[in-house]
């Protein structure tokens, strides 16, 4: 078996379902007579800390901050044609949710790309706002502790690529 990554105390991680949070400690709790070892994450966006078992952590998904090259894919993902394809709404919509909970930045750096407008273009709906901005700040999180910058500072940046784009 592959031996779990080992993270410490104030590492930025990535958990696929809820993106950049910060590991606060290891805490041991007893569960139905069995004590086990817990990361603790804070995701301070989300007001909610959030416990990993250890030994389960590479299985959640749980994983270090990528590196600055898959982020550069990621940032030319954002800069190539959007890829609109003319399905339902819904299962665009499930589709998109889907790559964001990936926490994947190239599969969410895909999502922001499609769904972004210039101001040129169709309003969009509320749905696909609501998806776009959950998209764009979950890329912006990981943008922002990797380049060590405020999450505005990499929105900013990242909304720059795509209004050029």
């Amino acid at each position: 078996m592959a031996k779990n990554p080992t993270f410490s105390s104030g590492d930025f991680v990535v958990y696929p379902t809820h993106g950049v949070g910060k590991i606060l400690g290891v805490e041991k709790q007893t569960i139905g007579g069995d004590t086990i070892e817990l990361f603790v994450i804070d995701f301070k966006q989300d007001r909610m800390e959030l416990r990993v078992p250890v030994e389960k952590a590479k299985l959640s998904g749980l994983r270090k901050l990528s590196s600055r090259d898959r982020l550069k894919t990621a940032m030319n993902a954002l800069k190539s044609a959007p890829c609109v394809k003319r399905t339902m709404w819904s299962r665009r919509a499930q589709e998109y949710e889907a790559k964001i909970n990936s926490g994947d930045p190239v599969f969410i750096a895909e999502v922001v790309r499609d769904l972004f407008r210039n101001s040129d273009q169709q309003e969009q709906s509320y749905s696909e706002r609501q998806i776009y901005q959950s998209a764009l700040n979950r890329l912006a999180r990981e943008f922002a502790a990797v380049d060590k910058v405020s999450e505005e500072k990499a929105v900013q940046k990242l909304e720059t690529v795509l209004s050029i784009a």
